[in-house]
């Protein structure tokens, strides 16, 4: 039975193409695709929603208060965003619900608008999905691995239809997010089940190609210097015929390490390239917050390596919550804010 669900995802995705291929003009209703920047500058921004409802507002450099996507875009140049989403996040960020599929299509709208390209993260749960956690949403607690699958595909099918439906096409999803060991613990759980995590990595790849056969799909590791980590998971996905473009990286360095650790992830992702044939993405960068010229120095080069990668296969580099002021949420301080409204100097390292 779940072989005939993995072989449905993976006829409705080749339909798709299929379809796609022998179209002349895009279907009424549906958002043209729009091309990928070359190379991503980006930052998530999905704590953007909750903080506007808090109240919060950001100055620019100057002191002068203006909406938070117009600075990122204008002021750094970031050409594209990042946006998490949650199955049924309840009260689980601010006690607001967010970040469910239609908070990320407002956010995803307001980027589009800017001219901004939006990748999409889905962490398949109903709060953080991380190395450490990869809770299964509530609602899915009691499924076998077939249910699982099919919860998986109308997930993703009903976020891409979301997305679709307020004008946005995405140019990256994440299937899953740092699933270093897996997803949806413990049916997906690589180190117990390297099959099931593929096939649901597949399962998420064909729901996304079936409304957006141009959007590139990404497997998401945390430590992008780790690459014994990197060739066991990714490794093992590409064994057991999982199907995903784009391997993605996360890479939180401090002021003493960071050039080892970009030296390190530039060598993994060269590695990964070798290996696998896919191209790379910085999904996830950061840096604490009172470390600003360390934080400039790290961003500008990690954009520089990264985008120097041979053959273009080094596709972009995103800042995880620039946005976010010191101590933000229970204590997060690897954001480019200051507590008075106004920027540090991080985000320079994007210029140019």
């Amino acid at each position: 039975m779940m072989r005939q669900r993995f072989l449905r995802s993976t006829c409705f995705a080749v339909l798709a193409l299929l379809v796609l291929m022998l179209s002349l003009h895009v279907p009424s209703g549906q958002p043209a695709a729009t091309a990928a920047p070359a190379f991503a500058k980006g930052a998530d921004i999905s704590w953007v929603a909750g903080m506007e409802a808090q109240g919060y507002k950001w100055k620019d450099k100057n002191g002068v208060t203006r909406d938070i996507l117009q600075i990122l875009k204008n002021d750094y140049q970031l050409n594209s965003v990042r946006l998490r989403v949650w199955v049924n996040p309840n009260m689980s960020d601010y006690g607001n619900g967010y970040m469910n599929a239609e908070k990320a299509a407002q956010l995803a709208v307001r980027a589009k608008n800017l001219g901004m390209s939006v990748m999409l993260t889905l962490h398949y749960s109903d709060s953080w999905a991380d190395p450490g956690q990869q809770t299964k949403p509530y609602a899915w607690q009691s499924f076998n691995f077939t249910q699982l699958m099919d919860a998986v595909w109308s997930h993703t099918v009903y976020v891409m239809n979301t997305m679709k439906n307020a004008g946005v096409t995405p140019d990256w999803v994440q299937i899953g997010n740092e699933t270093n060991d897996g997803m949806l613990w413990n049916d997906g759980k690589a180190s117990v089940n390297m099959k099931n995590y593929a096939w649901l990595v597949n399962t998420g790849n064909n729901a996304v190609k079936s409304i957006f056969p141009n959007t590139k799909t990404i497997v998401h590791l945390a430590n992008g210097y780790d690459n014994a980590t990197f060739v066991w998971n990714i490794g093992g996905l590409v064994a057991n015929g999982a199907t995903f473009d784009i391997i993605g990286m996360s890479l939180y360095p401090s002021a003493s390490d960071w050039s080892t650790k970009v030296n390190q992830t530039i060598s993994n992702a060269n590695n990964m390239i070798a290996r696998y044939g896919k191209s790379v993405i910085i999904s996830e960068i950061g840096m604490d917050y009172n470390q600003p010229a360390a934080a400039k120095s790290f961003v500008a080069d990690i954009k520089t390596k990264v985008r120097n990668i041979s053959g273009g296969k080094g596709l972009g580099v995103f800042y995880w919550e620039p946005q976010a002021t010191p101590g933000y949420n229970g204590g997060y301080n690897k954001g480019a804010w200051q507590a008075d409204g106004k920027p540090t100097i991080a985000l320079d390292g994007f210029l140019n």
